[in-house]
C-alpha cells in the first residue's frame, strides 16, 4: 500500500492544471508498482492457494493418483534451495557420505556387504536377504523432518508426476532447475543441486532426487530422478550411500 499525506497550510495561487497533473503521475506510479510482478518468481511455486501439511507447502498438479508434490526440498527454505543431503535410508545429514559411514550396509573387500534392504545373498552381509524393497516408515526422512503424511515419493509417482507435467531447463532466483508445469497451471521447481560422494559436492547442474524404491537387481543401488540442463530421466545407478537431496509428497486428505 502507498499512503500520500498532503499539508498545505497556505494557497495564494493554485495553479489546477499542474496540480491535476502532478496527482495524475502520481496514481500511474502507483498502479504501476503494485501491478510489476517478475515472472521468474512465481508465488509459492505456481500453488495458488498454498496449502500446507504440518507447516510445509505442497502444490497440486491434479495428478491422477491424486498425490500433493511439496514446494520445497527437505530441509530447504524456498523452492530454489537445495537442502539437506542424505544418504538412502538415514535420516541424518553427515559430512562424509561413503560406504564406511552408511547406516546399512558396507563395502568391504572389494565387495557389498548390506545389512538390511537387500534381496541378492550375494550382497548381504553373511548371506543376509531380507526382501525388503521399498524403505520403512522409521528410514524415510520425509517423515522423520517432516511428520506424519509427509514421504519420499516412489519411483512410481516420480514417473507419474514426469508423465503429466511440460517441462523446461530454467533459472530461479539464479538458481537452475527444471519447472514442472501442470495442465491446472501449478507447477513445480527443482533445483540442480547436485550430489555428494565422499566429502565432495558434485554439483554441475544435476538433479538427483531419491525415491523410497530399491534397484532389486543391484540392491546396493536405489532408484531416483535424474537430470541435467539436456534432460530429466529415471535412473537406477545411485549407489545408496551417496548424499542427495529429498522432495517429499503427501496423499489428499
Amino acid at each position: 500500500m502507498y499512503f500520500v499525506s498532503l499539508q498545505i497550510e497556505r494557497i495564494d495561487f493554485i495553479d489546477m492544471k499542474s496540480v491535476l497533473k502532478a496527482l495524475t503521475a502520481l496514481l500511474l506510479m502507483m498502479v504501476f508498482a503494485l501491478s510489476c510482478q517478475k515472472p521468474d518468481e512465481p508465488n509459492n511455486d505456481g500453488n495458488a492457494n498454498g496449502s500446507s501439511t504440518n507447516g510445509h507447502e505442497y502444490v497440486d498438479l491434479g495428478l491422477p493418483s491424486g498425490t500433493l508434490w511439496a514446494t520445497c526440498n527437505v530441509g530447504a527454505g524456498t523452492p530454489e534451495d537445495y537442502g539437506n543431503y542424505y544418504a538412502w535410508g538415514e535420516t541424518t545429514p553427515k559430512e562424509i557420505y561413503d560406504w564406511k559411514s552408511y547406516r546399512y550396509g558396507r563395502f568391504f573387500n572389494e565387495r557389498y556387504e548390506l545389512n538390511k534392504y537387500c534381496t541378492n545373498p550375494d550382497l548381504g552381509l553373511d548371506g543376509f536377504v531380507d526382501s525388503l524393497i521399498i524403505l520403512e516408515p522409521a528410514d524415510d526422512v520425509a517423515l522423520a523432518k517432516w511428520g506424519a503424511g509427509w514421504r519420499i515419493p516412489t519411483i512410481e509417482e516420480w514417473d507419474e508426476m514426469f508423465q503429466n507435467t511440460t517441462s523446461v531447463w530454467t533459472s530461479q532466483n539464479g538458481v537452475n532447475g527444471w519447472r514442472f508445469t501442470a495442465s491446472n497451471g501449478n507447477s513445480l521447481f527443482l533445483p540442480a543441486a547436485g550430489y555428494y560422494w565422499d566429502a565432495e559436492l558434485n554439483a554441475a547442474d544435476l538433479g538427483v532426487y531419491w525415491s523410497v524404491t530399491l534397484n532389486e537387481e543391484y540392491p546396493y543401488r536405489a532408484w531416483g530422478f535424474h537430470f541435467n540442463a539436456f534432460q530429466c530421466h529415471l535412473c537406477g545407478s545411485s549407489d545408496r550411500n551417496r548424499g542427495q537431496t529429498v522432495r517429499a509428497v503427501c496423499s489428499k486428505k
